[in-house]
């Protein structure tokens, strides 16, 4: 390859709603180029990248046993309404028309289509199980486009669905994929994390998400210094609290004139914020609902909303509080409310003695306030977010780093299969509803957070599975003289003969203005060949994760790139 015949066109200039490092550094070393909100047409370097990705990702899903196939990125209405997601997807599901009048979407999963493919082609137990994959753009109409191509609106992904006649062999393949995705993010020379999560929107029982590892996440990653267990925050959970100490105050009424937070208030009464019980007002179709969680803590809605009868809650209005509580927020408790309510504590503040809530009166906090005695045992559940600092349930200490999500892997159970009719003859000739499984890796996140994880000032600094090129020549003055232009292009050959990805940088820029777009763009290992060089029988190279550059013979120089 040569630069010369190749389309690179990189900028010094940033745009200035570029926030992620990602989406500056791919805009100014010209991957991308934005065609509307959320939709980026990638240039010829950015597809380098994006086609090593794809590759691995290929590569591993073959070794995995899983067999490629392709879906229509635009499905037909009935689908989605036979598994319900037509309404319940929302807004992101972008939904079209043709010309007869026939409703379609722009597939933003494809569980439905999946499962379509395998109720018409799979009819007995003895074809399965199969894992069917794919690598096909993707569409959610997000309602705020940002970060480039790590929030964007179109993306590249790589979807795998399994069919099952049995639980255990679904369990068996969930472990095949999260191996298979270990295998994946390793080659690509990641730092990642898996860890437990919530299943969200695409439901089932069990489900692990695959994080790099970047202070820009946007994901809280929860993991423990006692073993190998890690969790997104929507699904961490702390060691269970110590047993509730007994009561020795009374309980009182404090005057709290202006103090509405917890903050506040353990302040005023000199109090640590961990005596402190925080309330939030929820409503329900059963009615009102007081969440409790110690002054410190955050409730976690995630965690919240699987709580049975939570599922769809809200918050609720000042009249709704005024109607339960006979108060205004800031001053909320659960004890002696103007009318009955349903009180579902956080497993710490179960175990509290002698903390201080509202007193259901502007002005007024109850302090000294005990379980059994001063109101009811309450409802118990885990329902905030876990801290750094927290004891894990392995007796370890819970560590918080923030990561990228960009991999998801799912046991989904008969969910889509039962809803959908895709049924099997069993070894008894009866029908069975096939068991499911999904397994998604976003391709084109992948490379933005492989910047996110890998850059400098200089700008991005590829792993080298990732880089468009592993090694770029970079000739000095190749017009001024056909000897370097010829020993640059007889050590491109070397290097390609060599089994290395190389490139020729003969556009004839000067030395400082080639050397800046290959660290932009992130090479790995850059190569000078220059007429004093030659003359000294070396050439320079330099890793892109040097801060200096060396003189090597050519011997010595092919060892390194090969090492």
């Amino acid at each position: 390859m040569r630069l010369s015949q190749f389309h690179l066109h990189t900028t010094k200039e940033t745009p200035s709603d570029a926030e992620l490092t990602s989406h500056r550094l791919m805009l100014r070393a010209g991957m991308i180029r934005k065609l509307a909100s959320g939709l980026y047409t990638w240039s010829p370097l950015g597809l380098r990248v994006l086609r090593k990705v794809e590759r691995i990702v290929r590569e591993e899903m073959d070794r995995a046993g899983a067999v490629e196939f392709q879906i229509p990125t635009i499905q037909p209405k009935e689908l989605w309404e036979q598994t319900g997601r037509w309404e319940k997807f929302g807004p992101q599901l972008l939904k079209i028309k043709d010309r007869k009048e026939q409703t379609f979407c722009y597939s933003p999963t494809a569980e439905e289509a999946a499962c379509d493919f395998a109720r018409s082609e799979l009819s007995s137990y003895k074809q399965l199980p199969v894992n069917f994959y794919q690598i096909q753009t993707k569409f959610r109409d997000e309602i705020r486009p940002r970060f480039g191509v790590m929030r964007a609106r179109e993306f590249l992904m790589k979807d795998a669905y399994s069919f099952h006649l049995h639980d255990d062999c679904l369990v068996r393949e969930y472990e095949n994929m999260k191996a298979a995705y270990s295998r994946i993010f390793t080659r690509l020379g990641l730092d990642f994390r898996m860890v437990q999560a919530d299943s969200g929107a695409i439901g089932g029982d069990a489900s692990q998400e695959f994080h790099v590892i970047a202070d820009s996440g946007e994901d809280a990653l929860v993991f423990s210094t006692g073993s190998d267990y890690a969790a997104n925050m929507e699904a961490a959970v702390a060691a269970d609290p110590a047993p509730r100490a007994a009561a020795t105050e009374t309980m009182r009424k404090v005057d709290t004139p202006t103090q509405k937070t917890c903050e506040d208030v353990a302040a005023l009464l000199g109090l640590d914020l961990t005596r402190t019980v925080k309330s939030v007002a929820l409503m329900t179709e059963a009615g009102f609902v007081l969440a409790l969680v110690r002054g410190d803590h955050d409730v976690n809605e995630i965690k919240l909303g699987k709580v049975a009868g939570l599922e769809d809650q809200r918050f609720a209005s000042e009249a709704e509080i005024a109607e339960y509580l006979g108060s205004v927020p800031g001053f909320l408790g659960p004890v002696a409310p103007a009318k009955a309510i349903r009180v579902v504590a956080d497993r710490e503040v179960a175990a509290m003695a002698d903390f201080v809530v509202g007193a259901n009166e502007a002005g007024f906090h109850l302090a000294g306030v005990n379980w059994g005695r001063d109101l009811a045992e309450p409802e118990v559940a885990d329902i905030r977010n876990v801290q750094a600092g927290d004891r894990a349930v392995d007796g370890g200490e819970l560590k918080i780093a923030r990561g990228i999500e960009v991999g998801h892997v799912f046991q989904l159970g008969r969910k889509y299969a039962a809803a959908l009719d895709a049924t099997v003859l069993d070894e008894n000739g009866k029908a069975a509803v096939m068991a499911m499984g999904c397994y998604g890796i976003g391709i084109s996140r992948v490379v933005a957070a492989a910047i996110e994880q890998n850059h400098d000032d200089a700008g991005i600094i590829w792993p080298e599975a990732m880089a468009p090129w592993q090694v770029v020549v970079c000739v000095i003055n190749p017009k001024g003289d056909a000897g370097v232009a010829e020993a640059a292009a007889a050590l491109l050959q070397e290097l390609r003969d060599a089994g290395l990805d190389a490139a020729l940088d003969d556009r004839g820029l000067r030395p400082g203005a080639m050397f800046a777009d290959m660290e932009l763009i992130g090479v790995p290992h850059r190569v000078v060949v220059s007429e004093r060089g030659l003359a000294a029988g070396t050439f320079e190279y330099r890793s892109r994760r040097a801060s200096e550059a060396e003189s090597l013979d050519k011997a010595t120089l092919l060892q390194r790139l090969q090492g």
